[in-house]
């Protein structure tokens, strides 16, 4: 599971880009305990999503032009310029060039060889959120792909992640984990979507998971909120229970109740 300790390739942010950032608000609020603090003058509508006070992910107000209603993952780099290089070799491409954001690191949007979107973060003052696998916060992304096997050499080739074969009932899941950090430092795991059609149907994506307390009631509440379940609540054996969500306006997210990790 995900932590602060962010080493090169993990996640280290994510943000939302949405019509109505004062829906989103009240959405998110809500379900989460979210509340919203706007970055500044200077940052173009840009705010964070804090939960008791610290930073769990960020916001903004989207238009149409600027894609569908969605979340972006970004990955630690320590370097973003030579990443999205490494990227655009590997049949990627550069969606936002490498940019410097206020002096609190550089920031950069690529999309991978299969079009999905996903972000890039090289630390400056803020290393990323302040808190990770914890109740209300981000614990696990998962990547939705037509082609794992090339997923995972453009991931490896771009972002040095290394990726395992865990046995799952029905067959195995594909995990992914930082360069060299081995399988305790798992961060995400990679889905054909073939293996699920309301995925398919929706077409390749990154998919964060927030850890909350009952997995159950976060689902009816979101559906109070005008939220749709995209999954119902599941047991997954070995991992805890899960639901795939979408927010009022059809951005994807996930809840889970993750089961204690044993010593």
């Amino acid at each position: 599971m995900l932590t602060t300790r962010f080493v090169n390739g993990a996640p280290n942010w994510i943000d939302v880009g949405t019509p109505d950032i004062d829906g989103a608000t009240s959405f998110y609020g809500a379900l989460f305990g979210w509340r919203f603090r706007s970055a500044g003058p200077d940052a173009g509508g840009y705010g964070f999503f804090q939960l008791d006070g610290r930073t769990v992910a960020g916001g903004m107000q989207t238009t149409p032009a600027q894609g569908p209603p969605s979340w972006t993952v970004y990955f630690r780099t320590q370097d973003a310029q030579a990443t999205a290089k490494a990227a655009e070799q590997t049949h990627g491409r550069v969606l936002l060039a490498p940019m410097d954001v206020m002096g609190q690191g550089t920031m950069a949007v690529l999309a991978d060889q299969a079009g999905v979107p996903f972000g890039l973060w090289q630390p400056g003052h803020t290393k990323g959120v302040d808190v990770a696998g914890e109740p209300g916060s981000l614990c696990w992304v998962e990547l939705y792909t037509p082609d794992i096997a090339a997923a995972a050499a453009f991931y490896h080739a771009t972002l040095g992640l290394e990726t395992s074969a865990v046995p799952f009932p029905g067959g195995t899941y594909t995990c992914v984990n930082p360069a060299g950090a081995g399988e305790d430092a798992m961060f995400g795991g990679i889905v054909p979507l073939a293996d699920d059609p309301v995925e398919a149907e929706s077409g390749a994506y990154w998919l964060p998971y927030v850890e909350v307390a009952d997995v159950d009631t976060v689902v009816a509440r979101s559906q109070e909120l005008g939220g749709s379940v995209r999954m119902p609540a599941t047991d997954v054996e070995g991992v805890g229970r899960v639901a795939r969500l979408a927010d009022p306006y059809g951005t994807r997210f996930a809840v889970i109740k993750s089961l204690p990790q044993e010593m």
